[in-house]
């Protein structure tokens, strides 16, 4: 989902709740904040040797102690449009940081709506190799050309 849905999404369900639905299908606790709004730009070298940059919106939440917190979409909307100085284009990505145990990033993967919420259900991000025909892994009884010296790939 990019920045502009989900401003839109917030802003026409402003009054409902916003509510968090991790992958393994468990909620984020209701009292959660905002913590942040922050434009993540990463400018990298892939295997290849091909320079990249991404650019996602990213959403910090965190749950304090204060289990009476409670957000709803159009003051979640509220925060987003804070950001507009820094987040001009608003056609990239919006990722959500949490930490339960370990400090994840996740994607958005759907939103569902009832009469009272709207509730994000996040995906897991996963890393990939951005140069499949340098990198081709081969079936495990080959040997790996990613393992000879001066052979393009990592």
């Amino acid at each position: 989902m990019n920045l502009n849905e989900f401003k839109a999404l917030l802003k026409n369900e402003g009054e409902k709740h916003f509510r968090i639905q991790l992958p393994d299908g468990s909620p984020v606790p209701l009292s959660f904040h905002v913590t942040e709004v922050g434009k993540v730009q990463k400018t990298f070298i892939d295997c290849g040797g091909t320079m990249r940059e991404n650019v996602v919106c990213q959403l910090q939440i965190w749950v304090g102690e204060d289990v009476d917190h409670r957000i709803e979409a159009g003051k979640a909307a509220a925060i987003l449009e804070k950001a507009r100085s820094f987040l001009p284009d608003e056609s990239v990505p919006v990722e959500v940081e949490y930490e339960d145990r370990v400090i994840s990033q996740y994607t958005i993967e759907d939103v569902t709506m009832d009469e009272s919420s709207v509730t994000l259900k996040l995906a897991h991000k996963h890393t990939q190799c951005l140069a499949p025909e340098l990198c081709v892994v081969p079936p495990k009884t080959q040997e790996s050309n990613c393992r000879t010296p001066k052979s393009g790939c990592c």
